[in-house]
């Protein structure tokens, strides 16, 4: 048989540290070679023992589990690197991907899928895996789609004011036809067809706070 996966574990909670070391310990393909509670002895503990994975907790007492990943992603490609964290939002994902870490797990996941992300970093490890990565990409992908410069937001202000092409052009010295050029990217950066739906997206994302009643 090939000889087991070692893993360092970190987190700063004895308890967590615990209770991930028990369910490692029944993979026989993997063992816990140390535990550490802090950035600091995680790092000396990896400079002694060079394990094939360190799975760390994102926040930790004296930093984060990035400052970790970002240390030894310095000095070493082929170390496994796993992310785990309560706080799996779309910015901490990206965070992780881009330190250099192998996978990101939230500790609301089931503890096979810790399991699971080790094993592919010890394997892969510098692919990244997240089971939520596919949709924070969307969502990234969705606000660069409806990104609007700065003009075509005062564009979009002054159509929110109820004002036409040909007024906006002239608070804003513009030509008519440029002005309704900039009325179409809006349009089309929003998916909208018309006025009143392009404001309605433009209030559901937050790029109005309000839309002022138009005279009839």
């Amino acid at each position: 048989m090939s000889a087991p996966i070692t893993v360092l574990l970190v987190d700063d909670h004895e308890l967590i540290r615990s209770g991930l070391a028990g369910v490692f310990e029944l993979e026989q393909d993997m063992t816990i070679i140390a535990t550490a509670g802090s950035v600091v002895e995680a790092l000396r503990k990896f400079d002694e023992l060079q394990p094939d994975v360190v799975v760390a907790d994102l926040q930790l007492q004296d930093g984060t589990g990035l400052d970790i990943v970002r240390s030894i992603r310095k000095v070493s490609n082929t170390t496994g690197l796993v992310v785990l964290t309560m706080h799996s939002g779309d910015d901490q994902i990206f965070a992780a991907m881009q330190a250099g870490a192998s996978g990101f797990v939230g500790k609301d996941a089931p503890s096979s899928e810790v399991v699971r992300a080790a094993r592919h970093a010890a394997v892969s490890p510098r692919s990244f895996v997240c089971t939520g990565l596919v949709g924070a990409m969307m969502r990234r992908g969705t606000a660069e789609s409806t990104r609007l410069s700065d003009r075509e937001h005062e564009v979009l202000l002054l159509l929110a004011d109820g004002l036409g092409a040909a007024a906006i052009g002239d608070k804003l010295y513009l030509s008519e036809s440029t002005a309704k050029s900039h009325i179409a990217r809006i349009y089309q950066k929003l998916g909208a067809t018309n006025r009143a739906q392009a404001l309605v997206t433009a209030m559901r994302i937050g790029l109005l706070s309000s839309v002022r009643p138009v005279d009839s």
